[in-house]
């Protein structure tokens, strides 16, 4: 019975189940009117959301609303939709709206919508003060109330008859804003107002201008006044007497200023002025002598604070007498000649007259006169004036140039490196000076006959650099200079220049050339090709420290060096080098020497070898023949008569036939023939040493 029952409550539960079945088909955001709604009028966010369901059944809804991303409304109901009344729309909501809807343990969002609620609350503006004197400022502030930064704001200042003048300030985290405005020279009576602009998709909205503010502008001083006494039309040497004035009230530290283009004159600071004293005349003088400088516009300027007012003035000074002018006898001069300066003013003799050289740290008197007459020197070289004066009034002439001249002395020309010689190939720089003499000096540089170069300098000196030097180049140089003097051109000695030509292709040889028996003389010949005399020789033989041999200095173009007894030790590899005042070292081609046995000692060393081999062979023979008689007896001793006799008879035939041996006066006379023969040889290689082995001249 009880399973029964279970039974049947599972199976009723499972029926109760499948009746409350359901599902969110969409959920939806709407806006009423419509998505874009007027500043102030009434708005409805709507939710609703279409659910189906298995049976008709109740089921609790949970609505949100969502205004870009912040919880604005939320609501339950059993009702399938809900709706967020807002009675005055306002700038603030606009944003982006989105609902979910909870039930059953299921939740389910809308889209997003955007709702744009259009026009911008009308702005209030506040003025700190309604009156205000020029140089002042005028405080404002400008308030958005009901709306949400950020925000931008414009603030207006309009003058009477006038385009307004904006500013507009950012501001990212309020809804109001303050700024000030300067209260300039000639402001009367200023009109304020604002208006905001904020940023909706990339679209700026502004709202309606705020209510307009008036604020009255005083003066603290009247524009000033600048008088010219006796006239603003004058004759130099007359006094002028300038005056400027103003007016003023309610005012503290103002300052006073006179000047004539960028310079002041004279000015004077009044530090307070009683604002309840009636208004206080205000004044500053400046008195001068008038000069033709003086004519022009002058400027009268009250100042305090940031107020400021002008007045200008045009004066007009007549001359009294033209400026003076210097004349001179001459401008150019040789020195010890006689100068006159001469000082006048044209139709006006009635002045006091004084001549004076210019300096640098102040003009040098001369005299008080209208006329000077003075024999010079090279330092009276200079610029001068004269100097014009009439009832305080003083004209300064034009500067006269004065230039007197030294005769220049007779030029020297030498090469800058000293001697006068070049290298063949490299440029030679010649200087010329002429140690006397008032520049500037025209140098002329000649080669040979012909004008190379021609320069006029402020030295007592010049350079010239010739780079075209050939090997045949044996002309002279010269040079003259000249300058105003009337004693006219110098010229100096010709400067004779040696071309050096280089070393070039070094060569070494030797007789005999190779081989060089050991005693031996052997003689070394070092030439070169080309290069210029004298020409230094060395010989080297090359070891670990190439060892010099030999060196000579000759004014030739090779050299012979003799070694009269070569050794083993004298074997190896020789060079010569050869160098002249060119400091090049020009390197022969090594040749090699090897030292051998001569022939006397060749023969020494045969005859200590043979001795003993042909003692060997005679005791051999006798040996031999001794046996052979003990072996034949008496016949043998007949044989051996008999061999003795043919042995002596062929000895004597050899010494009278053979060549190898001499008789002593045959020896002497061949050696002096051979000394002598020797001699002519030695004289043949000094004076045909081209035909030396291993030398590029052998033939």
């Amino acid at each position: 019975m009880y399973l029964a029952l279970l039974v049947f409550f599972l199976q009723c539960s499972e029926l109760y189940t499948q009746e409350r079945v359901f599902t969110f088909n969409t959920v939806e955001i709407k806006v009423q009117p419509s998505v874009k709604v007027k500043n102030g009028a009434p708005m409805s966010i709507v939710c609703r959301a279409d659910i189906s369901k298995s049976t008709n059944f109740q089921l609790k809804h949970n609505f949100t609303i969502f205004k870009d991303g912040k919880l604005v409304f939320m609501t339950v109901s059993n009702k399938g939709d809900a709706q967020y009344e807002i009675p005055m729309a306002r700038s603030s909501d606009t944003g982006e709206y989105e609902c979910t809807v909870e039930a059953g343990g299921k939740t389910k969002s809308s889209n997003s919508l955007h709702v744009w609620v259009t026009g911008m609350t009308k702005p209030i503006l506040t003025a700190e003060k309604k009156e205000v004197l020029e140089g002042e400022v005028v405080k404002l502030r400008c308030e958005l109330p009901e709306e949400v930064p950020p925000l931008y704001f414009v603030f207006r200042k309009t003058k009477m008859n006038s385009t307004p003048k904006e500013k507009f300030v950012f501001e990212p985290y309020k809804n109001f804003s303050v700024v000030e405005f300067s209260v300039e020279e000639g402001d009367n009576i200023l009109q304020f107002d604002c208006f905001g602009k904020r940023n909706v998709k990339l679209e700026f909205e502004s709202s309606e201008y705020s209510n307009k503010t008036l604020v009255t502008v005083r003066e603290p001083f009247i524009k000033p006044t600048l008088k010219a006494k006796p006239s603003s039309n004058i004759t130099e040497g007359d006094r002028i007497q300038f005056e400027c004035s103003t007016v003023v009230a309610r005012m503290h530290d103002i300052e006073i200023i006179l000047q004539k283009n960028r310079t002041i004159l004279n000015s004077t600071v009044y530090k307070y002025v009683d604002e309840y004293s009636v208004r206080d005349e205000k004044l500053l003088k400046y008195s001068a002598l008038a000069t033709l400088e003086d004519s022009g516009e002058y400027l009268c300027k009250v100042e305090q604070g940031r107020t400021s007012k002008t007045t200008k003035l045009n004066v007009v000074v007549s001359e009294l007498f033209p400026k003076p002018i210097l004349a001179a006898s001459m401008s150019k001069l040789d020195e010890n000649k006689e100068l006159t300066l001469s000082c006048s003013i044209s139709g006006f003799r009635k002045a006091n007259f004084s001549i004076l050289r210019k300096n640098s740290n102040g003009d040098i008197w001369l005299k008080n006169s209208r006329n000077l007459t003075m024999r010079v020197n090279v330092n009276d070289t200079g610029s001068y004036i004269c100097k014009a004066e009439v009832k305080g009034i003083v004209k300064e002439s034009r500067p006269v140039r004065i230039n007197v001249y030294a005769p220049v002395s007779k030029p020297t020309l030498s090469v800058v490196s000293g001697l006068p010689e070049v290298v063949l190939g490299k440029p030679l720089r010649l200087i010329c000076r002429s140690v006397m003499g008032t520049p500037p000096i025209t140098f002329t540089f000649y080669k040979g006959n012909n004008e190379v170069k021609k320069v006029v300098i402020n030295d007592t000196y010049a350079t010239f650099l010739d780079e075209n030097i050939r090997p045949n180049d044996k002309r002279g140089y010269k040079c003259d200079a000249r300058n105003n003097h009337s004693s006219g051109m110098k010229t100096s000695n010709i400067l004779n220049v040696t071309v050096i030509v280089p070393i070039r292709n070094a060569s070494l040889g030797s007789i005999p050339y190779g081989e060089v028996e050991d005693g031996s003389e052997t003689a070394f010949l070092c030439s070169v090709k080309e290069g210029s005399w004298p020409i230094h020789f060395r010989i080297f033989r090359k070891t670990d420290r190439d060892i010099l041999l030999f060196e000579k200095s000759e004014n030739a173009d090779r050299v012979m060096w003799r070694k009269e007894a070569m050794n083993r030790q004298d074997t190896g590899t020789y060079y010569c080098m050869a160098s002249n005042r060119a400091n090049v070292d020009v390197k022969s081609h090594p040749i090699t020497i090897s030292v051998i046995l001569a022939a006397w000692q060749k023969g020494i060393i045969a005859a200590f070898v043979l001795i003993p081999i042909a003692g060997a062979a005679t005791l051999t023979l006798w040996w031999f023949l001794c046996k052979k008689k003990k072996a034949k007896g008496p016949s043998m001793e007949m044989s051996g008569s008999a061999l003795a006799t043919n042995l002596t008879s062929e000895k004597l035939t050899r010494q009278h036939n053979d060549g190898d041996y001499y008789t002593g006066s045959s020896y002497i006379e061949d050696s002096e023939n051979h000394m002598k023969s020797t001699d002519e040889s030695n004289d043949s290689v000094e004076k045909r040493h081209s035909r030396i082995q291993g030398h590029p001249d052998a033939t």
